[in-house]
């Protein structure tokens, strides 16, 4: 008898392991498998159970959640949700994050590590963080003159301060509601069916997903490289500029849009924007120099994140005589996302160095306990602290005496650079107007902000379309909101 009951012992011992190591085998090899699973809704279920952080601008909450007392129990709300959705993105039950949401995700939503009192805290305990909550860099006075200034236009507005890298403002329109996505019900499913059939695409942020040949706004970095490279020493001196200028190796004729650009001098040239001047500048200066140039304002960099992905802005490297001539003009396959122009105006506000933008400022638990701060942003040299002197007294005579006269705001210092861009197949699509610019206070020891807006104008007002009619006035208003405070 003792026998028999040894091995039933031994037996169910066998059993009692074999249940341990299928137990195992589930929740640690195959667990992922079923978090996974479409059909698994706890994770979901654990998600939305309690409220998530918010993303602060100024000091404010823009972000909220709410109650549905239903299973996926708390959305995401949104306060003036078209007006921050180029910064924010949404966070809906449907359709995941994007943006903000998505880069600060785990913080949000309370599944960072980094919120739990201790190391392994909630691997051992099963308990959830409460959600943390994510302070912004953006300035809310320049983000609403940005947006109200684009109006029913479509186009888009980035703003950043020279000396640190702060992304002050970040407008796209047309915008949308990102809270009309958070849920899960059919009216959640038919704004995205109608935000994705919209040829105008307002879920597109113009400001850092969208790339625009720059047109003249890329003189500026023409004449940085132009003048760190000793091809022009004196502002002053006519450049032997012919108008019509013959780009190199072909019977195409580049002309200007105004007189006097033949031999005008670099500072003649960029007040009225001559194309001729700064096409021959571009092919004297070299292809492998004007890509240097522009690669350390910042073109062709693929790691760009502020914290979410920035598309990259390109200048080709790969071209003969002629085609440098139209990319030293912003034009050919130079193309640029407005954050990536206001980092050029940036650059020479801040004597030649460009810091990495960035747009969270710090992170914090819910009580208020700093998780993180952004800490002092690496900077580059983008030209010679005499070139960037240079090019701000260029881009004050820009707005002072040329075409940039409605960026001027009584009182303080303005540099700009409008630009009237073209494209599509013969120049047949409607210009893209441009500006961009830099602003210094009376009382400033410095520049306080660089801005770049794009304006895509409309077919009804072609004629009527330059930076400095469209673009100019919208960058003054964003200007004149960081130096009033």
């Amino acid at each position: 008898m003792t026998r028999h009951i040894r091995h039933a012992a031994v037996f169910c011992a066998l059993l009692l392991v074999a249940l341990l190591v299928n137990a195992a085998r589930v929740q640690i090899v195959q667990g992922p498998e079923y978090d996974d699973n479409p059909a698994n809704r706890r994770p979901d279920i654990a998600r939305y159970q309690q409220p998530r952080g918010d993303i602060l601008v100024g000091g404010e909450r823009v972000t909220g959640s709410r109650d549905t007392g239903e299973h996926l129990r708390f959305e995401r709300t949104y306060a003036d949700g078209p007006l921050y959705a180029p910064i924010t993105g949404f966070a809906s039950q449907a359709y995941g994050t994007t943006l903000l949401e998505r880069a600060e995700d785990g913080l949000l939503s309370g599944a960072d590590p980094l919120l739990a009192p201790l190391p392994y805290w909630n691997d051992v305990t099963g308990a959830h963080n409460p959600g943390g909550d994510v302070v912004t860099t953006i300035h809310e006075a320049a983000q609403r003159a940005a947006f109200e200034g684009l109006g029913g236009r479509k186009g888009a507005v980035a703003a950043v301060e020279p000396s640190t890298g702060r992304v002050l403002a970040l407008a796209s329109t047309p915008s949308y509601d990102p809270q009309l996505l958070s849920g899960n019900s059919a009216d959640a499913t038919r704004t995205w069916a109608r935000l994705n059939g919209d040829p105008d695409q307002p879920m597109l942020n113009r400001a850092v997903r969208r790339t625009y040949p720059p047109g003249s706004t890329f003189k500026v970095v023409t004449a940085a490289a132009a003048l760190d490279a000793g091809v022009v020493r004196d502002l002053d001196t006519p450049t032997r500029s012919p108008d019509p200028y013959n780009l190199p190796g072909t019977r195409t004729r580049l002309t200007n849009e105004t007189d006097g650009c033949r031999d005008a001098t670099l500072r003649e040239a960029f007040e009225w924007s001559c194309n001729t001047v700064f096409a021959k500048l571009g092919v004297d200066v070299g292809v492998r120099d004007m890509a240097a140039a522009a690669k350390a304002f910042g073109f062709n960099d693929d790691g760009l994140r502020i914290p979410f992905a920035v598309s990259r802005s390109t200048f080709d490297t790969s071209v003969d005589r002629a085609q440098l001539g139209l990319s030293s003009i912003g034009q050919y396959n130079t193309r640029a996302t407005p954050l990536q122009m206001a980092m050029v105006a940036a650059a020479v506000a801040g004597g030649g160095q460009v810091r990495s933008p960035y747009l969270v400022e710090r992170t914090l638990r819910a009580g208020g306990s700093l998780v993180a701060t952004a800490g002092s942003r690496p900077s580059r040299e983008a030209m010679r602290p005499s070139t960037a002197a240079r090019l701000k007294e260029l881009m004050r005579g820009v707005v002072e005496n040329g075409t940039g006269a409605n960026a001027a705001i009584p009182g303080a210092v303005v540099g700009g650079k409008t630009g009237t861009a073209q494209h599509g197949v013969g120049n047949s699509g409607t210009p893209y107007a441009w500006f961009v610019s830099w602003a210094q206070g009376e009382r400033d020891l410095e520049p306080k902000v660089a801005v770049a807006v794009v304006v895509e104008g409309s077919a009804a007002d072609r004629e009527d379309i330059s930076g400095g009619g469209l673009a100019a006035p919208i960058a003054r208003e964003v200007m004149k909101a960081v130096l009033d405070g």
